[in-house]
């Protein structure tokens, strides 16, 4: 499994894979099609922040999630490791150019970690966004 895949897995995310949809549906038996888009197509929303917020709240140490990519791992309880970051990254096409730099390439996949959580269900503020 992918760290990707797994910090999808950790906050109840189950669309972590989205090009599924299409072949479950159409996989789908003709008069079964009806009922299978609303299955594959509906996105369940879930409040990543408040889930977080409960993590960081039950954790001795104080981890600062919303800017940090270290903390957002560590609070998930993944490897935050720069190889697992590096890792990571090159999973999420991190450009060559922020790779080598570790902290550009820490905030380039902070805010696309977010926003791959913000399309996938996960119902992350704006201001986390931008």
């Amino acid at each position: 499994m992918s760290l990707f895949s797994s910090i999808f897995e950790k906050l109840g995310i189950s669309n972590a894979n989205a090009e599924e949809a299409p072949e479950q549906s159409a996989s789908a038996p003709v008069e079964e099609v009806s009922s299978a888009p609303a299955a594959t197509t509906d996105i369940v929303e879930v409040d990543v922040v408040a889930k977080l917020e409960d993590l960081a709240a039950a954790n001795a140490e104080k981890l600062n999630w919303k800017v940090s990519i270290v903390d957002l791992l560590k609070l998930l309880k993944l490897d935050s490791s720069l190889a697992a970051r590096k890792e990571l990254a090159a999973e999420l096409g991190c450009p060559a150019e922020k790779m080598g730099d570790s902290a550009q390439m820490n905030m380039w996949l902070h805010k696309t970690v977010l926003r791959k959580l913000a399309q996938n269900g996960g119902n992350i503020p704006q201001e986390l966004l931008d």
